[in-house]
């Protein structure tokens, strides 16, 4: 990868490899996750470190079996699954499917048919079709290396069994590492049955070692993704220009634009429209919601009908009822928005309660830090605030008041009264405007 993180910590949609390992085993309900770790180590540790996990280190990197062998001590249950961290698209259906596969005197493979099998151990069958052995490339003779049948690495097998082999596995191959792979071999010898099973497709066990691979590990998984959501009722103006990074849940009828981009936990009802160049961050919008162009929603709640953009912000802890209106160059930081209230453009709200119905005139910002405390606006039902207001918090302007415009407003403003805290215009006769000195 030529990076200091390590491999299995390079994202993938947003979460790193590993992590979309950890996901698919976890919806698995295992008694126990065991993570083998080597180079970077640590750093993995910290980034994923969670009460399910058990972290065991595999000092010096010796092969596949060497690290199956570093867990079997923690090991408990009687079923064994082996996955990858640097495989992360592998899906639970196929895993489920695998696990249909374990028993007492039998072990599940997952293999692959691949139209160029290179870098993979070939799967051998003996003349009854039933595997016997698996050979790795470096150590395949030519016709062995014609399979096209690959091994995923991806298996299931009997704890009863496992001890054992792994104490009979030898490095005397052409790579000098322990590998997983013989124990194949060695069930078949033990009377054990072997069976296989597939995937979806190639790419669900593809692994990255490489920016190439990675980036195609990348796609792929969008691509899934945007048919996930098509088949559910989305429209996508273009799978191919559309990111998931997190987990999204859909309605009907949503209509989705170019370069947009879903983070962490998504919820779009029915009827939503969103713009091309939107980021939508943790947030749900209610039926019917319109984000427009170039919008970054993040950590927000958008209710029944409302709307916001172009250039909208909603960061953390806004929402908006049903029919609030967000405009353009809006910036909006724990800020409710009452039914029917409207911040047209350039306005900030940060802390601030907004009644039903009210107007944010342009230009209007709520003052809600003082350098060490934030303060909180309250502004009531039907109050309209003028152009090019300074709301100095803590303040409460009350329903049906008005601010006029250029107002800085610093103490309570009593229902349906006209605020007014702008300095006095005078108008100077004979005002003679500066002129440029002219240079010697």
């Amino acid at each position: 990868m030529r990076s200091a993180l390590p491999k299995v910590l390079h994202p993938v949609a947003g979460n790193s490899m590993l992590g979309h390992v950890i996901h698919s085993a976890r919806q698995l309900e295992p008694q126990r996750i065991h993570v083998v770790i080597g180079h970077g180590a640590d750093e993995v540790r910290k980034r994923l470190a969670a009460d399910d996990l058990n972290f065991v280190l595999q000092d010096k990197q010796l092969g596949t079996g060497h690290a199956v062998a570093q867990a079997v001590p923690f090991i408990t249950a009687d079923t064994v699954l082996i996955l990858y961290g640097d495989v992360p698209l592998i899906e639970v259906d196929t895993l489920q499917r695998l696990l249909k596969h374990a028993a007492p005197q039998q072990l599940g493979l997952l293999t692959v048919e691949l139209d160029d099998p290179t870098g993979y151990g070939r799967i051998v069958r003996d003349e009854a079709g039933n595997v016997a052995a698996i050979v790795e490339q470096k150590d395949a003779n030519e016709a062995e290396r014609a399979i096209k049948e690959g091994n995923t690495g991806i298996l299931t097998l009997p704890f009863a069994h496992l001890a054992d082999w792994m104490s009979r596995l030898s490095n005397n191959n052409a790579q000098g590492e322990y590998y997983l792979t013989d124990v194949i071999a060695m069930a078949v010898s033990d009377g054990l049955a072997v069976a296989t099973e597939h995937p979806h497709d190639a790419m669900e066990v593809q692994g990255a070692n490489d920016r190439k691979q990675l980036a195609e590990l990348e796609r792929h998984y969008q691509w899934r993704e945007g048919r996930r959501l098509m088949a559910q009722g989305v429209t996508l103006r273009d799978p191919a220009r559309f990111d998931v990074r997190g987990e999204v849940t859909v309605g009907r009828d949503v209509l989705i634009d170019i370069n947009v981009i879903l983070e962490g936990r998504v919820v779009i009802e029915d009827d939503v429209v969103i713009g091309p160049n939107c980021v939508i961050k943790d947030s749900t919008l209610r039926k019917g919601v319109v984000i427009k162009a170039n919008s970054h929603i993040d950590g927000a709640v958008l209710g029944e009908g409302s709307d916001a953009g172009p250039f909208a912000r909603l960061r953390p802890g806004t929402r908006l009822e049903a029919r609030a209106h967000v405009g353009n160059f809006v910036e909006l930081k724990n800020a409710h928005l009452g039914e029917d209230a409207k911040a047209g453009h350039l306005t900030y709200l940060g802390d601030a309660e907004v009644g039903a119905r009210t107007n944010i005139g342009a230009g209007t910002i709520t003052c809600n830090y003082d350098g060490a405390n934030k303060w909180k606006t309250v502004l009531g039902e039907d109050v309209f605030i003028g152009s090019n207001n300074s709301l100095v918090a803590p303040v409460d302007i009350l329903d049906g008041s008005t601010t006029a415009a250029g107002s800085t407003i610093t103490s309570t403003v009593d229902k349906s009264q006209l605020a007014v805290g702008r300095a006095r215009q005078k108008n100077i006769d004979g005002w003679k405007r500066p002129e440029k000195i002219k240079k010697a």
